[in-house]
């Protein structure tokens, strides 16, 4: 991401002049998801400033000086009723380490989990539908990577098809979106190197315990400024996926 990571965390890296883990957690609200853990690691301090600043950036603003100052904000904005924990989980822990130290925030039976980096147009509903029905400790929405370059079709040397769309018709990777039931954090050290992905997905799935939600639609994470410009242009253009709010 070059300078855009240097001088902040990567979720408050901005499409359309608001931070990526906004239109992330706009999406989540969508689905009336509203209660938000966040695990903050580098630079987290910027993440922190963001929520405490929110209601000064964005709404208009009177302020009455003297010895009992008094602030009364007008115009209420959209993200009424967000309630956002934000857990320091360490600068150098992997993933697993972060979801293991959110524990003791996490309420209930079950509770969803996504990466701050990527968004997508899944169906959060058909999705949290699809992991109460299989009964299983963990759902991960499985997507189509973006195709990097053209995807090509070849038969005996003809192009049977070509496709300049943005996600490849084969193969499947982790897309985040997760739920998850509680039984989780049994898989989880509290130590930085524990990760989600290589420990306890791994040890879930060698159980049966792992079920894919599969997505079809639009699916774009931010690893570089390539990737970064593709979602500034769906946005500019008012052709983003996401936008369901």
């Amino acid at each position: 991401m070059g300078q855009e990571s240097e001088i902040r965390p990567k979720p408050l890296v901005e499409i359309g002049g608001k931070p990526i883990l906004w239109h992330i957690m706009k999406y989540y609200a969508h689905f009336g998801c509203r209660d938000f853990i966040l695990c903050l690691g580098y630079k987290g301090e910027m993440i922190k400033r963001y929520f405490l600043d929110y209601e000064l950036v964005e709404n208009d603003v009177t302020i009455e000086l003297g010895a009992e100052p008094r602030i009364n904000y007008h115009d209420a904005h959209q993200e009424q009723g967000w309630r956002v924990t934000m857990a320091d989980t360490g600068v150098d822990a992997f993933t697993g380490a972060r979801v293991k130290r959110i524990e003791k925030y996490v309420a209930g039976e079950s509770f969803m989990l996504t990466y701050g980096d990527g968004v997508s147009d899944v169906d959060l509903d058909k999705l949290l539908d699809f992991h109460k029905s299989h009964g299983k400790i963990a759902t991960v929405t499985a997507v189509h990577p973006p195709a990097r370059f053209g995807e090509l079709t070849v038969d005996g040397g003809q192009v049977a098809f070509f496709s300049e769309k943005p996600q490849t018709s084969v193969g499947c990777i982790n897309g985040g979106f997760f739920v998850f039931r509680r039984e989780l954090f049994d898989c989880l050290r509290d130590a930085d190197d524990c990760t989600l992905e290589q420990e306890a997905l791994t040890k879930i799935s060698a159980d049966g315990e792992l079920m894919a939600f599969q997505h079809s639609g639009f699916w774009q994470c931010v690893d570089t400024v390539r990737e970064m410009e593709i979602l500034r242009g769906l946005w500019e253009s008012g052709r983003a996926p996401w936008k369901v709010w």
